[in-house]
């Protein structure tokens, strides 16, 4: 099953050869230039992973994690930048992203991690299935 993943960067051009580099590996990947497409993009889909770019003219990395994680707190993010700093990767890290890497990334390094994100979301939906399976006999006395 092909990783579903969200790309989210303000420079198109870097959103567009990162795509289809991603594409090429099997990923289906839509692409987001603003917060509020963004936003769009994020309501009704369903995605493995998110690639968020830390520094973004009208929403910074950090504040749309935050929304995201308000919205979505199972979603897998992972940020990149290419100004990290410790603290704003340790803040990330704090805040629920799942990894912090520097532009310009490693094709082979992200796509790994987006495998990882891909697994680790499998695992806490059949958690959420298993949970509520639970609770349903619990209660029925079955």
């Amino acid at each position: 099953m092909p990783e579903k993943v969200l790309l989210i960067d303000d420079e198109k051009e870097f959103l567009t050869n990162l795509s289809e580099r991603m594409e090429l590996r099997g990923m289906q990947v839509k692409t987001a230039a603003t917060a509020d497409s963004a936003v769009s993009a994020l309501d009704g889909n369903d995605y493995d992973a998110i690639v968020l770019d830390l520094q973004m003219p009208d929403m910074n990395g950090i504040e749309m994690l935050k929304a995201i994680k308000v919205r979505h707190p199972d979603m897998q993010v992972i940020l990149l930048t290419g100004h990290a700093t410790v603290e704003a990767g340790i803040q990330a890290m704090k805040l629920g992203a799942m990894d912090f890497m520097e532009k310009p990334a490693d094709i082979d390094s992200l796509t790994e991690k987006i495998k990882k994100a891909q697994a680790k979301k499998m695992v806490i939906v059949e958690k959420r299935a298993a949970d509520k399976v639970s609770d349903i006999l619990s209660h029925k006395g079955w």
